[in-house]
């Protein structure tokens, strides 16, 4: 197999590292046709896995942090199942599971295998102006929502149930925030938001709608909506592994996470969205976004941009006022 040896970039402090060389032998050994196809990690991509890309069809995914093997065994699996399901409801391409490796020698955890999608992954301020894409967002949202969750309800703590759950969190990061963000203003907000109720059924959600899972073509540069390039589309969809039952209201997030105000009221109307939803959606991307900035400051600046971004048009939003 050839590789290109680049390691990624330290995001955790219980990181694992990985090189091109470990990736390739256990992908060999899961797939040994893969032996003559190029590898290579994408540095700064990926929070909670390595992503490795494999000729030109095929991605892995490596765990990042350490973790009890059979436990991150069931997750991969689990995800690989949501990943299926997530292809079929989808209205735009989305990764389709291809296995699950077992650790080796110099690699401790399972990984998994998938296909790989091609697109160009949106950015925070890349394409907020683009009606096609916030169009595109909610007929994606609706598609979901419409597929059948059968009797399953939401379960676990994470984003997605009730957002009080998340006070410590929350009080956490402002409290590592101090230096970097406008902590009172956002701590006030958070006392608003965490008391909104909640009136809808669980749906099923994405549940991580951020830029970086958001494949786009065409022109991603801003000034791509004012006749001097080809306005971009919205063509894949990544880490759907977390495809599931929540809070309908948590994919709102992506309105605040890539759209300026216009575009986030044509993803508002086209999905209907109730005064309560759409403020729970707004409540649900500050949570998220008040996490990014000082846990990938020096890490993942691109990700502390996300969070800086997406804060600042919250508190420019009435919705949470």
């Amino acid at each position: 197999m050839r590789v290109r040896s680049l390691r990624g970039v330290s995001v955790h402090e219980d990181e694992i590292p990985l090189t091109a060389e470990v990736a390739a032998e256990r992908v060999v050994a899961l797939r040994p046709d893969l032996a003559g196809c190029r590898l290579r990690i994408l540095p700064e991509v990926g929070t909670t896995s390595h992503i490795v890309r494999i000729g030109d069809s095929l991605a892995a995914r490596f765990p990042r942090r350490r973790a009890e093997m059979e436990q991150v065994r069931r997750v991969l699996e689990r995800e690989q199942r949501a990943m299926t399901e997530f292809a079929r409801a989808s209205p735009v391409r989305a990764p389709v599971p291809e296995g699950v490796g077992d650790p080796g020698p110099e690699f401790p955890l399972p990984w998994s295998l998938q296909t790989w999608v091609p697109g160009t992954p949106a950015t925070p301020r890349g394409v907020e102006r683009c009606a096609t894409i916030a169009h595109q967002l909610a007929t994606l949202i609706g598609a979901l929502r419409d597929a059948d969750p059968g009797e399953r309800r939401f379960s676990g703590g994470g984003r997605g149930g009730r957002l009080t759950d998340h006070d410590d969190w929350v009080a956490h990061c402002l409290h590592r925030s101090e230096h970097l963000l406008p902590v009172d203003g956002l701590r006030r907000m958070w006392e608003r938001a965490r008391c909104l109720p909640r009136e809808d059924p669980d749906a099923l959600c994405h549940g991580d709608l951020i830029p970086a899972n958001l494949l786009v073509d065409g022109d991603v540069a801003a000034d791509a909506l004012d006749g001097t390039g080809t306005a971009p589309r919205l063509v894949g969809v990544l880490d759907t592994g977390g495809f599931g039952p929540a809070d309908p209201a948590l994919d709102l997030v992506v309105a605040w996470h890539l759209l300026d105000t216009e575009r986030r009221s044509v993803l508002r109307e086209q999905l209907q969205a109730s005064d309560l939803q759409w403020a729970r959606g707004a409540a649900w991307a500050l949570e998220q976004a008040l996490g990014l900035v000082w846990y990938y400051e020096s890490t993942l600046p691109a990700m502390a941009d996300l969070g800086r971004t997406t804060l600042g048009r919250l508190l420019e939003d009435p919705v949470l006022a």
